[in-house]
């Protein structure tokens, strides 16, 4: 058998994931060589790659196609989600800057391992093949997990970590688990391959079993319930830009793999995956919304409006089909959006020996700076899903895919919950406009680039609720036929 010659040019879909490791090296070498009073450094030439590979990825610089023997597609799905995927993930690295050197915590490695996150994140999303979705998703876990543990002198970031290690772990096991069914039931790893052969064989009892393991994994990644348990303590504990990060542009990476997985692989067993997405989405709903009405800890709160927000995700994967995959594909990047917006919320009150993050820490925010509390107020009707904020588009169009799979009971459950979750939205509203706070606050003195960056990204997520339609229209494209 003659091997075709391989070129230089084979490899150009493959140019921006080449350019993200690239510079994750030289970034490492370069923080060898700086002192700690010039370490922004790396961390702006961090950001900057980060917004540079977003344009490449845009532009499609590279071109599309299938390389590494089909292991990696770089189709426009892939490229819409590495986008914002890079966006996202510059966008938390700004908000980690000021508030990780306030307290001491910055270190060179930081930004190196968040950019091997992102990479991991790439792949994810440009896998075709069961060895690259795995291979993705633990260059993510393994940087993950160490971030979350970078402030080592904090007995709650240590819990967090080893409960986000642990969980982790035993989530990477069931889709290991799952991934080997599928392979043994279909013969193949590339997922095309398994997408004809589950064709042939829908009634295989073994190929059904790991679709469900498939299934457990990928919510175990989501954080959706009743595979939640290690989110809110992990949220609470990890650095709030940290949790800003793995609370962002993960959610787009795991769509990512849901899209590949589900869809393209064992989309021929759609009836199968969709009941379950189903029912993980009512579960989610109930145990996010219901467990977030009694935090008082802002950071929980945002936990588990993650986990209900997820469950809404889980509503457009459960319509199936190209317009319940770009719902969700919608709604995964709207969140990403309004997730960095919430975190960044919380960088922007704390100061060093004050978080805030607890609800009470919002009390009187009107009072003391009225701008501040105008776009956290935005960012607040936002997850609420008010209209005509970008998160009220959002869920209209997760129900409206459910309605459109024949879910009509599913797309009722969703208005339910959305109701209910409205409540501890306003929660923190009434805290800033109509409470006093219970001592002396201090009043919030953040710089005038971070306040921009924030006040950015607060008011996007009106200015894209009012013009909303390009952003669909872009996920509508990445799953036309």
């Amino acid at each position: 058998m003659i091997m075709p010659v391989r070129t230089a040019a084979d490899l150009l879909p493959l140019l921006p994931e080449l350019v993200v490791v690239s510079g994750a090296f030289a970034l490492l070498m370069l923080d060898l060589f700086i002192g700690e009073s010039r370490r922004v450094l790396t961390h702006a030439l961090g950001v900057a790659l980060l917004l540079v590979v977003a344009v490449m990825v845009a532009t499609g610089v590279g071109g599309d196609g299938e390389i590494l023997s089909g292991m990696f597609v770089r189709d426009t799905a892939a490229n819409v989600l590495k986008t914002v995927i890079c966006a996202v993930s510059a966008l938390a690295m700004v908000y980690a800057w000021p508030f990780l050197r306030a307290r001491g915590l910055y270190k060179g490695e930081i930004t190196v391992l968040m950019l091997f996150a992102v990479l991991g994140m790439m792949l994810m999303v440009s896998a075709n093949s069961l060895v690259m979705v795995y291979v993705g998703l633990e260059m993510l876990a393994l940087c993950s997990y160490a971030l979350v543990v970078c402030d080592r002198d904090s007995p709650l970031a240590s819990e967090a970590g080893i409960k986000y290690f642990v969980l982790g772990a035993l989530a990477s096991g069931l889709l290991l688990y799952g991934l080997s069914l599928v392979y043994g039931a279909t013969g193949t790893l590339d997922l095309h391959g398994i997408a004809a052969a589950a064709a042939q064989a829908q009634s295989s009892t073994m190929l059904i079993t790991g679709v469900a393991f498939v299934v457990a994994g990928v919510a175990f990644k989501f954080g959706a319930a009743p595979f939640h348990m290690w989110l809110p303590d992990v949220y609470q504990g990890a650095p709030t830009p940290i949790t800003l990060f793995i609370g962002s542009a993960p959610k787009l990476a795991a769509f990512g793999m849901a899209y590949r997985l589900l869809e393209v692989a064992v989309g021929p067993l759609d009836d199968h995956w969709r009941m379950m997405l189903a029912g993980l989405a009512v579960l989610s709903l109930a145990f996010g919304n219901l467990g977030a009405l009694v935090q008082t800890n802002f950071k929980r709160l945002l936990a588990y409006s993650t986990i209900s927000h997820v469950g809404f995700l889980f509503v457009g994967l459960a319509g199936g089909g190209a317009q319940g995959f770009s719902a969700a594909m919608f709604y995964a990047i709207s969140y990403a959006l309004m997730s960095a917006a919430g975190f960044g919320a919380i960088i922007m009150l704390s100061s060093r020996g004050f978080e805030a993050d607890r609800i009470d820490d919002f009390k009187g925010l009107n009072a003391r700076n009225p701008w501040m509390a105008g776009l956290v107020l935005c960012v607040m009707a936002s997850l609420a899903g008010v209209p005509p904020f970008l998160g009220f588009w959002a869920k209209l169009a997760v129900l409206g895919a459910a309605l459109d799979g024949d879910m009509m009971w599913l797309a009722l459950v969703g208005v339910v919950f959305a109701v209910i979750g409205a409540f501890y939205y306003l929660r923190v509203i009434k805290a800033m406009y109509f409470d006093v706070p219970d001592g002396t606050m201090p009043t919030p003195t953040v710089g005038r680039p971070m306040g921009i960056v924030f006040g950015v990204n607060a008011l996007s997520l009106l200015v894209l609720g009012l013009a909303w339609n390009p952003i669909m229209a872009w996920c509508i494209k990445a799953f036309a036929a």
